[in-house]
């Protein structure tokens, strides 16, 4: 392609460009190195003199140019379009490095989802002298992670999951447990599934994130009025004062007392009004950035007695109390500065009733359900042992229902389909289990956004529409008429981190947190929430709050597995199904609809475990 010099200096005039005869010469040379034309070449010089505050071509500038510029985005450009055409043609030094350059980058973006593969070639061992080079990482095909049978069958095996032997121990118990082998129904029973929603459940993604502040406020502030509308009710309060009549009072009462400083003793006793307890409603919060301390406590009360005002609290009266940000309260106090409330009584909170099963529940007769969360590798290998082991336990104890909080972190949608094709089909034929899947805000291919929509799987088998069920995050589910709360969220650690308490006996910190999810009524009572969970507050006043108090409460989470009876309601952290490079655990469950004897309601779980994988 030739290249006229006029037109190049023509083309750089017209933006005021000057440029010496030997540097045009210059100019037609990375022309024809690059294929640009004579329009082309003055764009890219003008667009790189603008942006480096040139108002000439010098030598320097254009050996900057070229080296700065063509040489890292023309190349790859022309690089492509040859890679793309499908021959390589004739390629200059330059081409040649940058293809190199690229295929290394190929190689080590692949070798970070895979690992060395066995035989001829051993591994490299890695020091700071000598470290790994990109050349000498094996280049396996990320393909190969899809294998039908064990996704990555050339992959390495964790060798502490392998050697584990507690395999099948049983860790925590409730129930009659100790005396009762597992084993569901084997498909025979007739189970009912419906999810619970106000008005109606999460089925589907929504446009999230365009919230605005005052959109945040309206819902806390509804939050606020309906649990202190159930908490006067329920205690019989007559009403509640307004935080800043309280500091007007005060000031008055001060002001009286200077006035009645000279008067008889007898005439003091009307300063004693001031000590009457007070009422407030409200939300608790912290005076500043930092994490809830007992002495950093304020209570921000209610829009319509309030109007959002804010108080410090003293709790150093309170012998028993547990606070933690976005926690709605009603207290009682004596406020007798203006400037504080010394609170003198915490009232507790009011959990939802129980379901009233109906005759569209289904059967009474005892169901066993599995409940499982990820992730389903350990953190040194990428194969899917644990999963597959999980499957096989499936397919042996038979159970009615298995939950499986997903959390497959894998980056490839390809291999979370897969998954979910292997434990479909790997359960069948032989247990026929209903499967509840619920996603996780830590799976990487979804939406990770707080509530957060089912999975899609528009391609799933005619024959497992009826048995496989997608679910939100969080969700309220019956089966059988009994209620299952569900959630993948560590709600135990991120509620645990902020929680402050004070007990004169023992206290346990989860059957606390555990409590107040009941009492507050939500799914996630924190605010502000943890910095990774990115909630739209709209979608969470609908689909994120207890429709009633659930029969089972399902919280995966970091900390310690257990089963609690927290007011009536079965709670259960079943653990993780991997921890690190080690096997985890999961949980089982017997329940059964129970008629209400001379004692009340019976809880519908008759025994309940957590066992190791």
């Amino acid at each position: 392609m030739a290249v006229s010099a006029q037109l190049l200096v023509e083309e750089l005039e017209i933006f005021g460009l000057e440029c010496e005869e030997a540097l045009v010469e210059k100019l037609i040379e990375l022309c024809a190195l690059y294929g640009q034309n004579e329009e082309g070449m003055a764009g890219e010089l003008i667009a790189f003199c603008t942006s480096t505050h040139n108002d000439c071509v010098t030598a320097e500038t254009l050996n900057s140019f070229e080296h700065e510029f063509l040489s890292k985005r023309l190349s790859k450009a022309r690089l492509g379009a040859s890679k793309g055409s499908g021959h390589a043609g004739a390629r200059d030094i330059v081409s040649i490095q940058e293809l190199i350059e690229v295929e290394e980058e190929e190689e080590t973006l692949l070798n970070s989802y895979t690992t060395p593969s066995k035989g001829s070639q051993k591994r490299a061992i890695t020091t700071p002298e000598t470290p790994l080079t990109k050349r000498s990482v094996s280049t396996r095909s990320p393909h190969q992670l899809l294998s039908p049978s064990s996704f990555s069958p050339s992959a390495t095996p964790s060798q502490k999951y392998s050697s584990r032997s507690n395999r099948g121990e049983v860790v925590a118990s409730f129930g009659s447990a100790q005396v009762m082998s597992w084993s569901g129904r084997e498909g025979a029973s007739n189970i009912s599934l419906k999810v619970l929603g106000y008005p109606e459940p999460l089925t589907g993604s929504y446009k999230s994130m365009f919230q605005k502040l005052p959109d945040i406020r309206e819902v806390l502030t509804c939050k606020i009025e309906e649990l202190g509308s159930e908490l006067k009710e329920h205690y019989k309060i007559e009403a509640f004062t307004p935080v800043l009549v309280t500091a007007q009072v005060c000031f008055a009462v001060r002001h009286i007392d200077q006035m009645l400083s000279s008067c008889p003793k007898d005439c003091h006793s009307y300063v004693y009004l001031r000590q009457e307890p007070v009422t407030l409603l409200g939300q608790i919060g912290c005076d500043s950035n930092g994490k809830l301390n007992h002495k950093s406590v304020i209570l921000e009360g209610d829009r319509e007695h309030s109007s959002g005002a804010q108080i410090p609290v003293d709790l150093s009266e309170l012998k028993e109390y547990s606070l933690f940000p976005g926690q709605v309260v009603v207290m009682e106090g004596i406020n007798t500065t203006g400037r504080k409330l010394v609170a003198t009584r915490l009232y507790e909170g009011v959990p939802l009733p129980f379901h009233q099963p109906t005759e569209e529940d289904g059967d009474s007769e005892q169901i066993m359900v599995l409940v499982a969360c990820g992730p389903y590798t350990t953190s040194d290998s990428i194969t899917f042992d644990p999963l597959l082991d999980l499957i096989t336990i499936i397919n042996h104890d038979r159970p009615d229902v298995c939950i499986l909080s997903c959390l497959l972190t894998s980056p490839f949608e390809e291999v979370f389909k897969q998954c979910l094709r292997t434990i479909i089909e790997g359960t069948r034929s032989s247990s026929g289990s209903h499967l509840i899947f619920v996603p996780s805000l830590r799976d990487v291919h979804h939406e990770p956004v707080y509530p957060q929509p089912p999975f899609s799987c528009s391609d799933l088998p005619r024959e497992d529409k009826k048995r496989v069920q997608f679910v939100s995050e969080p969700c309220t589910l019956c089966i059988n008429g009994m209620i299952f709360g569900l959630t993948s969220t560590d709600l135990l650690l991120h509620m645990g981190a902020e929680e402050i308490s004070s007990s004169s006996g023992t206290s346990d910190r989860f059957s606390r947190i555990l409590k107040h999810i009941l009492t507050q009524r939500s799914y996630y009572p924190l605010y502000p929430p943890q910095e990774d969970m990115a909630i739209d507050y709209e979608n969470f006043y609908a689909y994120a709050q207890l429709p009633v108090t659930p029969d089972v409460f399902i919280a995966p989470s970091e900390l310690r597995y257990f089963v609690k009876d927290i007011l009536g309601c079965i709670c259960v952290n079943p653990g993780r199904l991997t921890k690190g490079q080690v096997g985890g655990t999961f949980g089982r469950l017997y329940l059964r609809r129970q008629a209400a004897g001379a004692e009340g309601r019976r809880s519908p779980c008759t025994a309940a475990q957590v066992v190791r994988i």
